[in-house]
């Protein structure tokens, strides 16, 4: 079970302030359960992980089997929370050097729909030119652009290279259950598919069909993944004292430094697969909160890498950061620093120590320095770099991310602002149907 310490943050706020929010945050829980809040219709993924059946799984592993068996590569079209969540799991379980390796336990898997980079995308089609690769393709629409201007181009490389049944075996819809462009190619292809709930906006589906199908393609343990996720959501639960609920307690701190000045919460990790988590965290909590003029920017950093870059500002730029680091206790493998005889490094003191003991002493001293320096520190640990803490991760952050966007006092649920920029890029390639946009946008150039 992950746990959260909120000690090193008290020197600038006082634990009587933070623990004052305990009847907001009650009421927010059970805006939360009864669906009296804002966005009260994107609720589904409240008790999702206690929800999820057996058979669910069962048919999710088959199909990733399928996939398995049958592909070299596969790659995951989606973008936003229609991969980021995905990705988070796949990069932190994953072997970091697998993709080089010749001998491969299953299928690479790769991402596109997520930019529109043309060399990119080149880079892509040419990779797979010789591979037995499929699809996964992630749109609740099926008309975002990003990701149907690169399944447009994988469906018809897949069909080319592999025939159209072998393409019907190896393409997989994640889809709207009746309607949008996704779900009519799927029926008419012949796609197996599976649903994307209604009630699940993209940014909580990591735990949908969504997150869970490219997960277990991956050939990790989803069963594990969904059982730390309610292990979670009962940890969390609205009925758990506020003193014992680490998503409450979050919430409440992190609105309370809010309160206080301290406008930018940078999330930072110690561990190197740790970096995509950090990508799904700032969607999750950039699109939920940033409305209306209000919110917390979040940020993110890699340490100990990012000391030799944002350090500095960090330690001694504008006071108005605090800083939220995941820890993992314990390592997949163990290493050991040699001892050299010349010694012209300096590091024999170091001689016979785990690689983790240096990391983990740059992590406490890091800690020290930014608290010294004027930075609130908080602290989440998780056991080790699995599935049932990293679903377990992931839930508390969503569940957390709720309750803070009703004490903050914004609909967490929605993303008006993601139009804007959409509205002038089909404006400005003459998408049929915004003439008068076109216009509009041409005078203005």
């Amino acid at each position: 079970m992950i746990s959260l310490n909120i000690e090193k943050t008290l020197g600038f706020i006082s634990k009587e302030n933070v623990f004052a929010y305990e009847t907001q945050v009650k009421a927010a829980q059970e805006a939360l359960e009864n669906g009296t809040g804002k966005g009260n219709d994107f609720l589904g993924w409240l008790h999702l992980p206690s929800s999820i059946t057996k058979e669910h799984l069962a048919d999710l592993k088959a199909t990733a089997q399928v996939l398995r068996e049958n592909c070299e590569a596969v790659v995951v079209a989606g973008i936003g929370g229609s991969y980021l969540g995905a990705r988070a799991v796949i990069e932190a379980l994953s072997n970091s050097f697998a993709w080089l390796q010749d001998k491969k336990s299953g299928p690479v898997i790769l991402y596109a729909g997520h930019n529109i980079g043309e060399d990119y995308l080149y880079e892509l089609t040419e990779y797979l030119k010789d591979k037995k690769f499929g699809v996964i393709n992630i749109s609740k629409s099926g008309t975002t652009t990003e990701t149907a201007l690169a399944f447009r181009l994988l469906k018809k490389q897949c069909e080319d290279q592999r025939g159209k049944e072998m393409a019907k075996k190896v393409i997989v819809a994640v889809t709207d259950a009746k309607k949008g462009a996704a779900r009519v190619t799927a029926d008419n292809e012949g796609y197996k598919s599976f649903i994307i709930p209604d009630n699940v906006g993209g940014r909580f589906s990591v735990l949908t069909p969504v997150g869970l199908l490219p997960i277990a393609v991956a050939g990790f343990d989803i069963e594990k993944l969904v059982a730390g996720a309610a292990a979670m959501e009962k940890a969390c639960g609205k009925d758990v004292p506020f003193a014992e609920n680490p998503a409450a307690i979050y919430a409440a701190t992190r609105n309370e430094l809010y309160k206080n000045g301290k406008k930018i919460e940078i999330l930072v990790n110690f561990n190197p697969k740790l970096h995509y988590v950090s990508e799904w965290w700032k969607q999750l909590y950039g699109e939920s909160e940033g409305k209306e003029n209000k919110g917390i920017f979040p940020a993110s950093v890699d340490f100990s890498t990012d000391l030799h870059s944002m350090g500095q500002w960090i330690q001694e730029g504008e006071r108005t950061i605090y800083e939220t680091v995941i820890s993992v206790e314990k390592t997949q493998y163990s290493l050991q620093v040699p001892s050299d005889e010349a010694n012209l490094d300096g590091l024999n003191f170091l001689a016979g120590k785990h690689v983790d003991e240096v990391n983990k002493m740059a992590e406490l001293g890091t800690q020290l320095a930014h608290v010294d320096g004027g930075v609130p520190n908080m602290r989440i640990v998780i056991p080790a770099l699995n599935e049932e803490s990293l679903g377990g991760l992931l839930y508390f952050f969503e569940k957390a991310c709720g309750i803070s966007g009703y004490l903050l006092g914004v609909n967490p649920f929605n993303q008006p602002g993601v139009e804007a920029y959409k509205k002038n890029m089909f404006a400005l390639l003459n998408k049929p149907g915004y003439e008068e946009e076109s216009k509009a946008i041409q005078a203005r150039l």
